[in-house]
């Protein structure tokens, strides 16, 4: 049975409103820089904090032209299924329904990998706060949402989505959701001290690590990574988006934008939380 997915996070992570939506979606959606991309890398915080950096990758899944958008999101909740794939019906945004690729989602399902189930996603935000922009920028399309646990069978899972969707001969694009290292009081993480000198740690060394990985592509090792010096909440994305940028041939990373929350805000003197925000884009196959 067709199931309609209501929003969770709209009015605290983007505008609830249509035209606020809008609005905010104008002043995001300024930098058109990306190139043709088969795979994106977004972060996945409020829209005041990353949404321009998000933005920046989806102009490159944009000029793509996919038929169908597999998001990749993080897992913040405890989930059983290694992919939990929401594969029917629509997800309501504030500027239409999007409409889930049914027949792709029954085809992935039929793996042991990747299990239907919906209540994962009930009120999970690291896929929806993406929807807006990929309702604005590419109006056509449907979309695919798979939560995807950070474990060693993540890459896999991408792999068997870039199967899939070939072998139906649909024209896809994928799009791993995460942010980087979060640090400071906040998460309890503060190894290198509070304040700016532990946060520009964070981000120069911390996150480089992990987004070093996904210059290499290099699917296998970001779980592992993240696990060990936690900079990243969506490693199991990450690698899954990967995982079918490899089966599908795509070309090489290349990195848009790396910021943090203290950056945006021009905190960052005097700051004691911050979060990593990455934009990249796979090219498309040569």
């Amino acid at each position: 049975m067709p199931t309609q997915r209501e929003p969770a996070v709209a009015g605290r992570f983007y505008p609830a409103e249509r035209q606020a939506c809008e609005r905010m979606l104008d002043e995001m959606l300024g930098n058109d820089s990306a190139p043709p991309a088969l795979a994106a890398i977004v972060p996945h915080a409020g829209w005041v904090y990353s949404g321009p950096t998000a933005a920046l990758s989806l102009s490159g899944v944009k000029k793509a032209e996919p038929e169908t958008i597999i998001v990749f999101g993080a897992m913040h909740t405890f989930a059983h299924n290694d992919a939990s794939v929401y594969g029917s019906g629509g997800w309501v945004t504030p500027l239409g329904t999007i409409p889930v690729d049914d027949e792709l989602g029954r085809t992935l399902t039929e793996s042991e990998l990747l299990v239907e189930d919906p209540t994962v996603h009930a009120h999970e935000h690291s896929i929806e706060v993406q929807l807006p922009l990929i309702r604005r920028l590419m109006k056509d399309a449907r979309i695919l949402p798979i939560m995807v646990r950070p474990g060693p069978a993540a890459p896999e899972v991408g792999r068997i989505c870039a199967r899939q969707a070939a072998e139906l001969g649909r024209r896809v694009a994928f799009v791993g959701s995460t942010d980087l290292t979060h640090y400071g009081p906040a998460f309890s993480f503060e190894p290198h001290g509070r304040g700016e000198a532990g946060i520009r740690w964070a981000k120069e060394v911390n996150d480089r690590r992990f987004v070093e990985l996904i210059a290499a592509r290099d699917a296998d090792a970001v779980v592992p990574e993240a696990a060990r010096n936690r900079n990243a909440c969506g490693a199991g994305a990450v690698a899954a988006a990967i995982g079918a940028t490899l089966e599908a041939a795509g070309g090489e990373y290349v990195e848009l934008c790396h910021t943090t929350s203290a950056e945006v805000e021009g905190t960052l003197a005097i700051a004691v939380n911050s979060v990593g925000y990455e934009a990249g884009v796979f090219q498309l196959p040569s």
